[in-house]
């Protein structure tokens, strides 16, 4: 339990709040900081376009999702807008969206997640510009005569930004934040040298994760050729398959037409292998409780299997390197990720590389591990089952009807194509692409954060 004595006047000057909220979070310190510095403030209104207007929400709709973006928009969850891969977004209807136009988001604008974990920052980059996003998002509309984007993002990202947003919290059970709550957050104005390094940092952050999903989906589609892949013939409402493929699995999933279409194009490549033949170990970690520390001289970050999709996987907590089966859950450069369990539909079974920030970090039991001999080998297999035929091949082995999960077993079973020679070089060539922009943009992102705090900091000191 936290434990924090604030004096009264706080009490006073944050209009007779009695919630834990502002004070435990830092955000009385934060402006208290911002008063006392030689540095100027604007308030977020002021450089907001149309001032208040700038920033909003699109207000409760109906959502009606159609099957193709023909037809309608891709659709950012408050959960997508933090995720590194948006190509698998459901689409909304354009009924819903000329209803409410205010659904759609432009490119540099900073949305903030406004209920349930709220304050979470993300940058709206390239590939986001038209997309629809939900009424749980807050936009941040700048106005590029006053302030530059990039700027302004980190700012409400960083630890001084951040508490004053998250401050305005209200409700017990569900919480939300409304437009006026951040209306009046000081924004500090720093020199025009530095706000336009900070700013051109976070753009070449964005622009590097947009050309990372450009290499993802460049590989994809090479794999998705190379089997003659066909998703048009996945329609089939039923199959029959020989009483001898009985024996071991009955569930009508694993013998569905677009689950066995899947492992028949990976098995029919004359260079298919068994999984189990050309990697090292195909596992999940030891279950256990989580022994949490505070200190990274005993422990290491933790990621979910939420966690290891987003821009940058930090982990929430550490946990001690004295856990028991610690090694197991480490992760490295060679390993490719799959999460275990979930939705069909969901998160199970979509294929995820560690970044190079987080080798040697921990992550849950929920993410299977195909441990590799080598990250070119992970990143040749990452890219055959981020397929779709990959994909619902690894979903296929999936077992159980409330919350399905994979089975390490049936996947070390499967037949995949190993292709080697200029094939597997153009494929690794993608994917190393894709992981280098990744990788870089997190540095640059926490450069300019790092940038923004440290300059506060030394005025705080001076």
């Amino acid at each position: 339990m936290k434990v924090k004595s604030v004096p009264s006047r706080w009490i006073y000057e944050e209009g007779l709040r009695l919630d834990c909220g502002p004070y435990m979070s830092g955000a009385v310190e934060a402006r208290k900081l911002l008063e006392d510095i030689s540095m100027p403030t604007e308030p977020l209104k002021e450089i907001t376009e149309n001032g208040l207007a700038g920033i909003y929400h699109a207000g409760r709709i109906k959502r009606l999702w159609v099957d193709s973006p023909k037809h309608g928009y891709p659709f950012l969850s408050s959960t997508d807008i933090l995720q590194a891969d948006l190509s698998e977004l459901r689409n909304i209807s354009k009924i819903s969206v000329d209803e409410n136009p205010q659904l759609i988001i432009q490119k540099d604008w900073t949305l903030i997640t406004r209920s349930g974990s709220i304050g979470k920052t993300a940058y709206a980059r390239a590939e986001m510009n038209g997309m629809a996003c939900t009424e749980d998002v807050l936009r941040v509309v700048p106005d590029d005569q006053k302030v530059l984007p990039g700027y302004l993002y980190t700012y409400l990202s960083s630890k001084f930004g951040m508490p004053l947003v998250t401050s305005g919290t209200y409700g017990a059970i569900i919480q939300h934040i409304e437009p006026h709550h951040i209306a009046d957050i000081p924004v500090p104005r720093i020199t025009s040298e530095i706000e336009t390094k900070i700013h051109n940092l976070i753009q070449s952050a964005a622009d590097l994760r947009s050309e990372a999903n450009r290499k993802r989906q460049e590989a994809i589609n090479k794999v998705e050729q190379e089997l003659n892949w066909n998703s048009k013939e996945l329609y089939g409402l039923s199959n029959i398959v020989d009483s001898n493929q009985l024996i071991r699995r009955f569930d009508g999933f694993y013998h569905s037409h677009s689950i066995a279409s899947a492992r028949n194009t990976l098995a029919s490549h004359p260079d298919s292998i068994l999984l189990e033949k050309v990697v090292k170990e195909v596992f999940e970690p030891n279950r256990g409780a989580r022994i949490k520390v505070k200190d990274l001289d005993y422990g290491v970050p933790f990621l979910s299997s939420s966690e290891v999709f987003r821009l940058d996987p930090t982990g929430e907590y550490l946990v001690s390197k004295n856990m028991p089966h610690f090694e197991r859950l480490l992760i490295y450069e060679n390993d490719l990720l799959l999460p275990r369990s979930g939705q069909v539909g969901g998160i199970i079974g979509r294929a995820v590389l560690p970044l190079a920030t987080n080798y040697g970090h921990a992550a849950t039991e929920h993410l299977v591990r195909i441990r590799c001999s080598s990250r070119e080998d992970a990143w040749l297999l990452w890219a055959i089952f981020a397929s779709q035929p990959g994909y619902y091949a690894a979903i296929g082995t999936a077992y159980g009807t409330s919350i399905p999960s994979l089975d390490c077993e049936l996947l070390s079973q499967l037949q995949i194509p190993w292709i080697q020679g200029e094939f597997r070089e153009e494929i690794v060539e993608l994917v190393s692409q894709k992981i280098t922009k990744l990788t870089e943009a997190i540095h640059k992102e926490r450069t300019a954060i790092q940038m923004l705090e440290n300059h506060i900091e030394s005025l705080e000191a001076a």
